[in-house]
Parts: C-alpha cells; sequence; structure tokens
C-alpha cells in the first residue's frame, strides 16, 4: 500500500471513530425517553472500531489513534519513520468529524454548544463526575496500556486468526464503561483534540493531558508486551511491509 493509501485510510477510519462515538454521545445518548446512555456509548465506540477493523485493516492497520502508532512502534511493530503520517490523518479525519458533528447537531434548535458539548474529554469542571487531575491521569495511562496490551495480544501471530477486531473492539467498550464518568474516556488524543477544537474553552486548556496520558500508556502497554510477551508477529509492523 502507498503512503497515500494508509493516510486515507486512517483518515476515514478516525473521522468514523469520532463520528460513531462522539456522535452516539451527542446526538442520541441524550435523546428523550430513548436515549442509549452510557452503555450505548460505550458500545458505539467499541463499533466503530469494530467495523473499520474489518474495513481497513488490511490497508493501515487501522490505528485510528495517535497512542497506538506510537504503542505499536514501542512494541516493535511499527516503524517510526510512519508515525507522523499516521499521527497527521489521524487528527485531521478527528477533526472533521467534530466539526460536522457540531454543524449536524446545531440543526437541532434546544443544541447549545456551551452547555451540552461534544463529547469532550476533560478533568475537574471538565470530568463529567467531577474527578481530578490525577484521577483523569492514571486513568488514561492505565486504560491505553491495557487497550495496547489488547491489541498486540490478539493480533500475536499465536492468538486465534480473524478475531482481533472483536477483541479489540470489545476492549475499547469496555474502557468507555470504566472511564466516562472520569474523563469522558479518550485514551486517544485525536478523538480528544477534534470535539476539544470546537468546543475551546475549558476542553481545548486541558486537551494537554489527553496527549501526554495516552501516549505515555500506549507506551508501556506496547513496550511491555514486547518484553513480558514474547512478541511474535510476523512482521516487523502492523502493516505487513
Amino acid at each position: 500500500m502507498t503512503n497515500m493509501q494508509k493516510g486515507l485510510a486512517e483518515f476515514i477510519g478516525t473521522f468514523w471513530l469520532v463520528f460513531g462515538g462522539c456522535g452516539s454521545a451527542v446526538l442520541a445518548a441524550a435523546f428523550p425517553d430513548v436515549g442509549i446512555g452510557l452503555l450505548g456509548v460505550a458500545l458505539a465506540f467499541g463499533l466503530t472500531v469494530v467495523t473499520m477493523a474489518y474495513a481497513i485493516g488490511h490497508i493501515s492497520g487501522c490505528h485510528l489513534n495517535p497512542a497506538v502508532t506510537v504503542g505499536l512502534w514501542a512494541g516493535g511493530r511499527f516503524q517510526s519513520r510512519d508515525i507522523p503520517l499516521y499521527v497527521v490523518a489521524q487528527v485531521l479525519g478527528a477533526i472533521v468529524a467534530a466539526f460536522l458533528l457540531y454543524y449536524i447537531a446545531s440543526g437541532n434548535p434546544d443544541f447549545d454548544l456551551a452547555t451540552k458539548g461534544l463529547a469532550a474529554n476533560g478533568f475537574g469542571d471538565g470530568s463529567p463526575g467531577h474527578y481530578d487531575i490525577w484521577s483523569a491521569l492514571i486513568i488514561e495511562v492505565v486504560l491505553t496500556a491495557g487497550f495496547l496490551w489488547v491489541i498486540m495480544g490478539s493480533t500475536d501471530g499465536r492468538a486465534p486468526a480473524g478475531f482481533a477486531p472483536l477483541a479489540i473492539g470489545l476492549a475499547l467498550t469496555l474502557i468507555h464503561l470504566i472511564s466516562i464518568p472520569v474523563t469522558n474516556t479518550s485514551v486517544n488524543p485525536a478523538r480528544s483534540t477534534g470535539p476539544a477544537l470546537v468546543v475551546g474553552g475549558l476542553a481545548f486548556k486541558q486537551l494537554w493531558l489527553f496527549w501526554v496520558a495516552p501516549i505515555a500508556g500506549g507506551i508501556i502497554g506496547g513496550w511491555l508486551y514486547k518484553t513480558l510477551g514474547a512478541d511474535r508477529f510476523p512482521k516487523p509492523d502492523i502493516e505487513g511491509e
């Protein structure tokens, strides 16, 4: 696959993740009488990954997340030279999705960005449960590390073939069930950047944590699996180059 094909796949995949996951929170979770709630939002994020893993996994590896890209590099699965391409494509896809979602949500006369937000991440006053910065930092690091462990393990040459997308999607669902009350769940700097740019204010000021913590967690998870899991992967990166 060419770099253009890989970058476009990551752009589309990350767009799908933010539009589907954040869209479920903004458009469906609070819908009167039939809102999907926390469980529905968590499942929506997991479904975006499952569907895109099958759709573009063979093109770009379906990272959809700078923390995953960097974590796979730390785990010996990805070439450092390709990190900028992937991260830029992922962030751009998330930004486009967030602005489009905002435009659609604004079609409802009752929608107010200042009060209803756009599923942005945060801590303290920006946290759904008002959790402090240390709770947010720890949970984002731990859950992203666990996410990388699942990704590395389910795509290991010894794992059952064909089930990695399901394991990864279910892991992301579980992660959201745990951490939506704490940070609105990031584990993905691109996913955090799109809504933060649209919402601005506190969400944008706190965005730094949702780059630092997930990337640190991704590096920890990827390195730990490589070191402790005796990784067996047929190629030097997830794309099979």
